[in-house]
């Protein structure tokens, strides 16, 4: 059975106050991602003629939400032909067939960490500078502790100044060892000391924080190169994550990154950092379209519990929460923010 499971079950597989948590969390995470990508693309639609002018400016608003050029021009194409097909007639029927076609690329399987029951596994944990990486890793080591899981960190960024101590202060927060030496040591040498403490103290997972490298900079891949090497050789039987930490605000350059890291080196999934800063929550169906990498948690804020395991279906049902609503029309009364109850909890 997948880690996390209890965060993807339906409601009455888990405890209720966590499913509640999660799904307002992650409604409040993508707040300006409804009020600015998703307004203005199904606004644009409203009391519109459908012709050769409207889908050329939903091409145009799909790739600047980073949704990716492929991914836009094969959705304006499939509502052209379900146009001819289904004999849509009205900017609502245009409304209706793009969520539908937008929630279809959102029906993914869940991404969930795979463990080994008993076994050793390691997260390598890749990306660029000022992404969030080690502040991810420190939120990932919480989640899978409160899982009642043995967690162990490996400080293998010796090349930024801090970055070691900025582990170990998380490591301090979370109450998690953290494997370090000093600054400009060999990372691989790092990994290999970790290997060997986790596998001394029964760790079940074993998270490496990695030097900030662009796709370009042969010297920093070939580092990785290496590590990747020591833990062939010390744990090959260690079941492997390797996930790549995305900016969600970064938008267009989130998505050349995933291009880049996906063709450098065997990419797992992603960890998509600050989905609460920005209007451009599309970069997760971009991400999930156009390279075929699985988004496996999402950041919605700063606390230490506001990294969520992805769930597509929760995603889609958050993405579209204004629009299903005023679809719905106002069957219960309530707005976004919930009910009354749900608020004092969120001022909690």
């Amino acid at each position: 059975m997948g880690l996390f499971d209890r965060f993807f079950k339906s409601a009455e597989k888990a405890e209720p106050t966590d499913v509640e948590t999660l799904n307002r969390e992650l409604n409040q995470g993508l707040e300006k991602t409804r009020h600015g990508f998703m307004d203005k693309l199904f606004g644009m639609i409203s009391g519109k003629e459908i012709d050769d002018d409207l889908y050329e400016d939903l091409e145009e608003a799909l790739i600047s939400g980073d949704v990716g050029v492929n991914t836009a021009l094969e959705l304006v194409e499939n509502l052209r032909e379900r146009e001819r097909k289904d004999k849509l007639k009205t900017a609502e029927d245009l409304q209706k067939a793009l969520a539908e076609e937008l929630q279809a690329r959102l029906a993914v399987p869940d991404a969930v960490l795979a463990e080994v029951p008993g076994a050793l596994n390691i997260i390598l944990v890749v990306g660029v500078n000022g992404v969030g990486k080690t502040t991810s890793i420190g939120k990932l080591a919480y989640l899978l502790q409160e899982e009642g899981k043995r967690v162990l960190l490996a400080a293998a960024d010796t090349f930024r100044a801090a970055a070691s101590e900025q582990l170990k202060i998380w490591g301090d927060r979370v109450d998690c060892g953290v494997i370090a030496h000093q600054e400009g040591a060999d990372p691989a040498a790092v990994v290999f000391d970790a290997i060997a403490a986790a596998k001394s103290r029964s760790v079940d997972w074993l998270i490496i924080d990695t030097a900030g490298r662009l796709h370009n900079k042969v010297n920093l891949m070939n580092e990785l190169n290496k590590i990747r090497r020591i833990i062939d050789r010390e744990a090959p039987d260690a079941l492997r994550e390797v996930l790549l930490v995305l900016d969600a605000t970064t938008g267009q350059n989130a998505l050349s990154q995933a291009k880049a890291f996906s063709e450098a080196t065997g990419l797992t999934g992603v960890i998509l950092t600050k989905l609460d800063g920005t209007a451009k929550g599309g970069v997760v169906i971009g991400i999930n379209s156009e390279y075929d990498l699985p988004v496996k948690f999402v950041g919605v804020g700063e606390q230490m519990d506001q990294l969520l395991p992805f769930n597509a279906s929760d995603f889609a049902s958050a993405l579209f929460a204004g629009i299903q609503a005023d679809e719905a029309g106002s069957d219960d009364g309530q707005s976004e923010e919930g009910t009354p109850d749900q608020e004092a909890a969120t001022d909690d």
